[in-house]
């Protein structure tokens, strides 16, 4: 029996050339229930698609210096640099939210009281409400909805209709328990990923070549820098904001920089989605008659977002992928429309393989698909 063997394939993969040999009837009727199979597998396991998605970018952009712990541990058993690994991945999304809460719980005395004069006196209007521009008719629309007595109990009210037409409170916890049973799985998953990464990406490696020829391998390995590029990005520019924007809420003399500055940072992962809590930081500071501050607030906010999502972002994204800057920003604002957050990381994957092909096919760039093209 003749055996095909490949010098990229690792050791022990083969291909056995006598049973490669399909009639034509055979081959297409095996490729029809391949696909079948691979259709209804993925429908089985749709719940859990992306918590299996955010499993791989995870392990993707990890991957470098995961190899390097595992380099720097030879004596270690094979399972434990990877589960060191899912458990400081684990504790990345403990630690925020166990910060959040302790803040949380330690203001909510002083907020409750709050709420309860306000809600038998009414919430009066701020003076630098006047100054705005439509400062009129703010004030107007204030005084109509918030500065009345009893706001919070219409706001209770209206918010009690929602969650009756949502389900409840039962549809709210079960909501919560999905969530936490798919970042169950999604740390299972990368647990093994990080294990038998290696494994898993000769796999691909070779399925990929053997399907689509040497560009599906090249494809692949554009589409890993792009995720590890993307995902480099929105961390350091999630750290950036945050810390320059909490020691700007510091100095300006917001209520609870810390957790407002952990706030900008969280929400820093989509694009213009930090000024959210710039405009609630100027806002609590315009409420305490710092109409300066709140201005000199929100415009430090709103120079750092800009050079953070038009600037640096596009830079850590497209400086690993050789992606344009426009191109950048449709990944993320098309991923983020079309699939929602995980879209942040496979717009710009996915983008940066089109933007591949489509260089190789024009002579750009050297490649498979076009191996005279020179590099431009």
């Amino acid at each position: 029996m003749t055996q095909d063997t490949d010098p990229l394939d690792p050791p022990g993969t083969h291909v056995d050339a006598a049973a490669a040999e399909w009639a034509p009837g055979q081959k297409r009727a095996a490729l029809i229930a391949a696909g079948l199979l691979t259709l209804a597998s993925l429908w089985i396991v749709s719940p859990f698609l992306p918590a299996l998605g955010w499993a791989v970018i995870v392990g993707v952009s990890l991957w470098p210096l995961h190899e390097r712990a595992r380099s720097a541990t030879p004596g270690w058993r094979h399972d434990l640099v990877p589960a060191l690994t899912t458990l400081l991945v684990a504790l990345a999304f403990v630690i925020p939210l166990v910060a959040v809460l302790r803040l949380a719980l330690r203001d909510w005395v002083e907020v409750s009281q709050y709420l309860q004069i306000a809600n038998v006196t009414g919430i009066p209007v701020p003076a630098a409400l006047a100054h705005l521009p439509f400062g009129d008719r703010l004030v107007a629309l204030w005084q109509a909805n918030l500065a009345q007595p009893g706001v919070f109990g219409r706001l209770s009210a209206q918010g009690s209709a929602v969650a009756g037409r949502l389900g409840g409170g039962g549809h709210l916890l079960g909501l919560v328990v999905h969530r936490v049973v798919l970042i169950g799985f999604m740390l299972l998953v990368l647990f093994f990923l990080l294990r038998d990464g290696g494994r898993v990406a000769d796999a691909l490696r070779i399925g990929a070549r053997r399907t689509f020829g040497p560009s599906g391998e090249h494809v692949g390995e554009q589409m890993v820098r792009a995720i590890r590029g993307t995902v480099n990005g929105l961390v350091i520019v999630g750290l950036g904001e945050g810390v320059i924007m909490g020691l700007a809420y510091e100095v300006a003399g917001v209520p609870h920089p810390a957790l407002l500055g952990l706030l900008t940072g969280l929400l820093s992962v989509v694009p213009l989605g930090s000024m959210l809590a710039i405009v609630v930081a100027a806002g609590l500071v315009a409420a305490g008659g710092g109409t300066v501050a709140a201005i000199v607030v929100f415009a430090i906010g709103a120079v750092v977002v800009f050079v953070a999502d038009h600037f640096v972002r596009p830079v850590l994204i497209g400086g690993s992928t050789r992606l344009p800057f426009v191109w950048v920003l449709l990944g993320i604002l098309g991923g983020i429309e079309t699939v929602g957050l995980i879209g942040l990381v496979l717009g710009p994957a996915l983008m940066a393989a089109v933007l591949l092909l489509w260089r190789e096919w024009t002579g750009q760039i050297a490649g498979p698909l076009n191996p005279i093209g020179s590099d431009a």
